[in-house]
This record gives C-alpha cells, structure tokens and sequence, in this order.
C-alpha cells in the first residue's frame, strides 16, 4: 500500500471547502492506502494567531476530522508538534533549498502581503517544513489542491537534492493527488474567490458547525445571476457562481455537476436555492451531531491524538534519524 501524508491547520472552524475539498477525499483514501494525516500547529504559528486558543482549536479540528469520516483506529491522526521529527528534518530541508528556490514561492508573496519585510521567517520558510512533513515519513502521494502544486514541487526539488548532494538515493518523489468533483468550492459571495475561513465576511462560506437557519439564510443570499441553470455545462461558462453552487448541490448529494444540470435545468434559483439547502443540512448534520458529541470528551480526543503521535513516530524517527547520520551528525546512541 502506497502511504499517503495530508495535513491541515487549526485556523478555525472548517468550511465546506475544507470539507469538500480536502477533508471527505481523505476517508476514502483509508481504504487502499497507509494514510498519515496531521492536524500541522506548526505551520498555523507562521501567521499571526491567538496563543490562548491554539489548543482548543487543534483538538476542535481534530473533532471535525474524525466526525467527519477519518478514523484514528484505521489511520494515523496526531498533532504536528507531537512528533519532533516534523521539527529536525526542517532545519536540514532549510539548509538544502536554495533562496532562489523560496523566492518563486507564490503563497508567501500573497500571505505576507504589501509589508514583506515584516513577515515572519517561518513564513517564508513554510515549505520546507512541508515539505519535511511528507518526507519524515516516506509518503508517496499528497492530497492537495491547485494551490498546493507548487510547494508538492519544491518538496520533490528538495528531496532531489538532498539525494543528489549526499550520493543516495533516500528521499522517493512525491505524487500528487488531486480529486472530488468539488474539489476547488468558492465563495458564495464572490465566485471567482476560493472559499476561506479568512474571508472577514461569516456570509461567504458555510462553516461545519453552521445550523440549519444559518445555512439556509447563507445560502439564500448567495450572489447568483439573473439567468436560469442551463441544460449543459457549457451553459455554465462566465457564470461563477451559478458553476459554484451546481458544484457544491453535486458533491453532497454524490451527483455530478452534469446530472445536477439535467434535474435543474431551466430553473430560477430560488427553487434551486431550497433544493440546495436541504441537501446540504442533511449532509452536515450528522457531522455537526458527531462533533459536537467528541468534544464533550476532550480527554478521549486527546487520547486518540497521542496514540497517533506514539505511531507516527515509530514511523518517522527511523527515517529522519537516518537522514541526520547521512548528513554526518554525531549519532545520538
């Protein structure tokens, strides 16, 4: 079985399009693969954030990933900074990226903003870490979206020269996978924008834990146009976000966008609007139900957490201490 390494950052309540677009790939993938998935708190200190609410909102994260389908009992769930591997095999991955390479990096230039110079270092060393996420344990394959591709590229980049550098051949290339007929779901507000959980307006995304009135009035005042949903894709073309919500109605209910055009065709979207509603509270309330049973137990999500954090290290230490004595550290033992 091919292992499969993802990550996500405590940085709130999940969207739908974390759901949608990461999170639901994830459980299937249990099935045929050796999948290692990571709530990663490292990368959430890179950007400003509430020290005070750091923990709550990595085992709040946690909760949403195991309601949402990832069991820690048929995969490896853990806490970034659990695992001090994640930590070594960065500074090594910092010494072998070149500056250049970090330069062409585009996440950093639009998270940081016009005010570079007062970003953190993390931040721009960011994909090294990621980079050592995936490689601490050997993955093969990432899920990822569009705008991860290129930091799955400086991994391999990185991986390359390790080897290149050190005379072997330890680091394997890294695939990624990119899936779900959702896989990229947009702002209801905007659909030319991806849906965020930065987006200071609440009313451009659905988050998980959203209740019915909420996502209804949500989903109500979602920007449309005036024309009716086509009978063809191709009707489509130009118009965001009626292409954003035919794409979100197809991913919960198992549709296709194609199947939802032929059911929907020639329809106004109020009508459509409803239909879409209801499908969505029937699809997120079981979620929201799971989630909100998990985090009455604090403790027991904490325990799954650190039996994943005892197995991810049983993977990991082997490999990143090997690759320190490849490097020429002075071995520890």
């Amino acid at each position: 079985m091919q292992r499969v390494f993802s990550g996500i950052q405590p940085s709130g309540i999940p969207t739908l399009g974390n759901y949608l677009g990461a999170i639901r790939n994830w459980v299937p993938m249990m099935d045929d693969h050796e999948c290692i998935y990571c709530v990663v708190d490292l990368h959430a200190i890179t950007q400003p954030f509430d020290h005070k609410e750091l923990a709550r909102a990595t085992r709040e994260m946690a909760a949403a990933l195991i309601a949402c389908g990832v069991d820690p009992d048929r995969c490896t769930l853990f806490v970034q900074s659990h695992v001090h591997a994640h930590a070594r095999l960065a500074w090594i991955f910092n010494c072998v990226a070149r500056i250049g390479w970090l330069n062409r990096m585009t996440q950093f230039k639009d998270k940081a903003g016009k005010d570079r110079e007062n970003a953190g270092s993390g931040l721009y060393v960011y994909p090294n870490l990621m980079a050592a996420d995936i490689h601490a344990y050997h993955a093969t394959r990432v899920p990822v979206g569009e705008d991860q591709k290129q930091h799955l590229e400086l991994a391999n980049d990185i991986a390359q020269k390790f080897n290149h550098d050190f005379g072997v051949e330890f680091f394997p290339n890294i695939e990624p996978m990119i899936q779900g007929v959702a896989a990229r779901v947009m702002s209801l507000r905007d659909g030319t924008k991806k849906m965020s959980k930065s987006d200071p307006s609440d009313q451009s995304r659905i988050n998980l834990t959203d209740d019915a009135d909420a996502i209804a009035l949500k989903i109500r005042r979602a920007k449309t146009d005036p024309e009716p949903l086509p009978s063809e894709l191709a009707g489509l073309e130009g118009r965001p976000e009626a292409r954003n919500l035919v794409g979100i109605l197809a991913a919960v209910t198992d549709a296709t966008p194609a199947d939802v055009l032929r059911d929907h065709a020639g329809k106004g979207f109020g009508a459509f609007k409803e239909v879409l509603t209801e499908a969505l509270v029937a699809h997120l309330s079981p979620i929201q139900a799971e989630m909100t049973r998990l985090l009455a137990d604090p403790a027991a999500v904490d325990a799954a957490l650190r039996k994943g954090a005892d197995r991810a290290s049983a993977i990991a230490e082997p490999i990143v201490t090997k690759a320190e004595e490849i490097v020429g550290f002075l071995p520890r033992r």
